[in-house]
């Protein structure tokens, strides 16, 4: 990937609504050039996607968790992401190499309605789990570097 287009991509990872013309002056780019280019970019999927950074403690979902999954029974089918679509307290699922199978990031109000989301979520799944509380987020969800030694010129 060419380092331009890894510019182009850290810039709109640090703000997502930074507008083309103030992504030609960091580019040194046209705003069209800017423009066809994170077009490309988003059509060869590379940008996924724009979305807001929320304060999950100022809309009263405070306490994140991450829960680890083991199915008790190995012999049945992997189909734990689609069993557990439908719980919207998990933000985000991720297959893992491990002990455990996946590793769910959760978002709730309290202490209870953790312990009555892992009921849910062991119901549904037929899981074990294991559980880690989050203390605090120093940091979360860094853009990425424009360096790189795969970068080659296009």
């Amino acid at each position: 990937m060419e380092s331009t287009d890894r510019l182009i991509l850290t810039l709109l990872a640090t703000d997502g609504r930074m507008s083309y013309t103030d992504l030609g002056k960091a580019t040194g780019l046209s705003t069209s050039a800017v423009h066809q280019r994170v077009k490309r970019l988003e059509s060869r999927g590379l940008i996924k996607g724009y979305g807001a950074t929320i304060d999950h403690e100022q809309i009263g979902l405070p306490l994140t968790a991450f829960i680890s999954i083991t199915p008790i029974d190995p012999s049945q089918p992997d189909d734990y992401p689609q069993r557990l679509q439908g719980i919207h307290e998990i933000e985000a699922c991720w297959s893992v190499a491990g002990e455990e199978s996946y590793i769910l990031k959760v978002r709730v109000a309290m202490p209870s309605d953790l312990e009555e989301l892992l009921g849910r979520i062991r119901g549904v799944a037929n899981v074990a789990t294991r559980t880690t509380i989050v203390l605090s987020t120093p940091f979360e969800n860094r853009p990425v570097t424009t360096s790189s030694a795969a970068d080659t010129e296009e």
